[in-house]
């Protein structure tokens, strides 16, 4: 089974950075064993449609205006991420709801997809999440490392503090 966790984002626009810093987190504290990619999406929109293909299981990530208190994580699937994308926070969640569209009229659209984000609470300038936003990365990572088991993949975390390079 081909699974791909999208994390998505503006790292130069504070909160908006958060589904991108997130994949970073999953990389540098687990190994995966099965057939999975972690991939910094920034916001690359349907540049990223060819990643898609071969996908049966999509797990994206991201800042997503739920209007909820700042730090609120949300999981989505099904009817639910069309009320997550409906409100754009940013260009890329544009360009979220295009990939999707288009990848399924490509059949190309993924079996299952789930999305992971949390609600931002500043989206300006900035390189750092804000302390609230921050706070909801081990929450998040707990879920994603959750539907990942259950999508059949192995995570082991890694004994130290490790770099691995996001594809």
């Amino acid at each position: 089974m081909a699974i791909l966790v999208l994390g998505l984002g503006n790292t130069f626009m504070t909160d908006d950075g958060f589904g991108v810093r997130a994949v970073e987190t999953l990389s540098s504290r687990y190994r995966f064993q099965g057939e999975i990619r972690l991939l910094d999406g920034g916001i690359l929109g349907l540049d990223l449609l060819p990643r898609l293909e071969e996908v049966e299981c999509l797990l994206i990530i991201d800042a997503l205006e739920m209007t909820s208190a700042p730090g609120t994580v949300f999981r989505l699937e099904g009817e639910d991420m069309s009320r997550a994308f409906a409100s754009t926070l940013s260009v890329h969640q544009m360009g979220v709801r295009d990939l999707l569209a288009v990848s399924e009229l490509m059949g190309h659209l993924p079996q299952e997809v789930v999305v992971w984000g949390v609600q931002p609470e500043c989206i300006e300038m900035g390189a750092e999440l804000t302390a609230t936003v921050a706070a909801a990365i081990d929450p998040v990572i707990a879920g994603i490392l959750g539907e990942l088991r259950r999508w059949g993949i192995v995570c082991d975390p890694w004994l130290t503090e490790h770099r691995a390079p996001i594809k």
